[in-house]
Parts: structure tokens; C-alpha cells; sequence
């Protein structure tokens, strides 16, 4: 009977145990589902995923195929954080579908350059010229001042990012087409060239020294800065907090710098 006692004893100490332990597992939310577009992602976030195992932080990278999904993902609670777009398509989508996220930090610039394998200079595309550029209302925009100061198209006043309504003047056709897909309109031959954003670029393993113009970054306009954000009721969570204070750092910076000269550039410190 004194065996059974200590037994059944010792089994409600070794349950209460593995529940306290658990329970503070949970709490401490030390699993994160981190969403992103594009496999660069996994690269340029490896560094800090290691850095933050040592800590008893896991953070899983869940892939999405189209920008118009992480924050409907992150707002429903399948992720915890995302970290793929900039301030303007950020406020744009959250203000559009009634999002309850918010900006957790800033971290790069994400270069959007023009590529071209018909013609070596800006100056070449003929009138006419047909022109990839992504579909979604603030890459579009940031696409048409990209073309502008290429000199192929002009632009009146406008407020925020410009949009078709705003140009005045146009050298070349523009052929809308998802972000993702864009340089693979450059191999075409009805293509003059294609607007591309520097992390799809990367993922294709393209050489930044090879395109035809260059965006003029400007780290004092918020816009397009990308951030990693989060729900806003974990605004003030300490883990999440960790994550985005581990990849924000001189250790990602030097990554940028040795992997991919000149398609990342810090902004954290902006």
C-alpha cells in the first residue's frame, strides 16, 4: 500500500512538472512562424535563425507566393511576425483590408532596379519598348519614379506614390505583371526590360552589377523601407522583440555586404 502511495505520488510530481514546463513553453512563445516572400529569405535570415537556436528561440520561415498573403496570415494568427514589404505597401494593405498589425522595426532597403538582356543601356529601349512592371498598387508606383528618373516616362504631382492616373508622359508600354515573376520577363524577347524588386532578383541569383539603371535609394523616405511586423497586441512581446533586435545587427549587416553587394541595405540605423 506505502508503494502504491509513493508511486502515484511521485506521478502527479512528474505531471505538474512537465505541465509547469510546458506551460511556461507556451507563454514564452519560444516557437515563431516568421512569414516571407521568396527563397532569398532563407538565406538572408539563416544567420539570425542560428543565433537565436542558441537562445531556445526557434524561429520557423513560412513561404508565401504572393505579397497579398502574409498580412492576412499574420493578422488570423497562422504566423507571428512577417518581415517581406515596406511602409507604403504596409499601410496600404493594412488600411485597405482593416488589419490589425503593426511595425515591430525597420530593417533594409530592398534595391529595385531595371534589367534588360536585349539592350545594355537605359538610353537604347526604343519608343515603344515594352516594360515589366509589378502589379501591386505601391511596387507599381515605386516603379513608375523608378522609370522616371530613367528618363522613359513623366510624372505630374502627386501625393504618396504616384499611379497611372499620374503620368503625364510615356516612352514605353508598361506591362503589368505579379512582383514574383518579373525577371522572368527579362529572357523575353517582346520584353525590353523588367522592373525588378531586389529580393526576387536575389533569389534568381542575379548579379547586382548587372542591371541597366539604378534605383537612387533615399533611407530618409520611410516608404519603402521594410519593416517586420507583427499583431498589435504583440507589440510589446520580448521574444518577438529578440528576433527583430538579432537580425538588426552588425552581424546581418556584414552578411548583406559579403553576399549580396548592393540589393540589401541597412536601415535599422537610419
Amino acid at each position: 500500500m506505502k508503494k502504491t502511495i509513493k508511486f502515484t505520488a511521485l506521478a502527479v510530481v512528474i505531471t505538474l512538472l512537465f505541465t509547469v514546463i510546458t506551460g511556461c513553453s507556451k507563454s514564452e512563445n519560444k516557437v515563431v512562424k516568421l512569414g516571407v516572400t521568396g527563397a532569398v529569405y532563407e538565406e538572408l535570415w539563416k544567420p539570425t535563425i542560428e543565433k537565436l537556436a542558441d537562445e531556445g528561440i526557434t524561429v520557423e520561415l513560412v513561404q508565401f507566393s504572393d505579397f497579398s498573403l502574409p498580412n492576412n496570415a499574420l493578422n488570423g494568427g497562422d504566423i507571428q511576425m512577417n518581415a517581406f514589404q515596406h511602409h507604403a505597401y504596409f499601410e496600404n494593405d493594412k488600411n485597405t483590408n482593416g488589419y490589425d498589425i503593426s511595425i515591430l522595426t525597420d530593417t533594409f532597403v530592398i534595391a529595385m532596379n531595371i534589367f534588360s538582356k536585349n539592350y545594355t543601356k537605359i538610353e537604347d529601349i526604343p519608343e515603344g519598348g515594352k516594360i515589366a512592371v509589378p502589379n501591386d498598387a505601391t511596387n507599381y508606383g515605386r516603379a513608375l519614379i523608378l522609370l522616371r528618373d530613367a528618363g522613359l516616362l513623366t510624372l505630374g504631382e502627386y501625393e504618396g506614390t504616384p499611379s497611372t492616373a499620374d503620368i503625364t508622359s510615356s516612352k514605353v508600354e508598361l506591362v503589368e505583371v505579379n512582383a514574383s515573376m518579373t525577371y522572368q520577363y527579362v529572357d523575353d524577347s517582346e520584353i525590353a526590360a523588367a522592373v525588378v524588386n531586389g529580393n526576387y532578383a536575389a533569389s534568381y541569383g542575379v548579379d547586382p552589377n548587372s542591371a541597366i539603371f539604378y534605383e537612387n535609394v533615399d533611407l530618409s523616405n520611410k516608404s519603402f523601407v521594410c519593416v517586420i511586423a507583427v499583431k498589435s497586441s504583440d507589440i510589446d512581446n520580448e521574444v518577438y522583440k529578440k528576433v527583430a533586435e538579432a537580425f538588426c545587427s552588425a552581424d546581418t549587416e556584414k552578411f548583406f555586404e559579403e553576399n549580396y553587394k548592393g540589393f540589401f541595405i541597412p536601415a535599422w540605423n537610419a
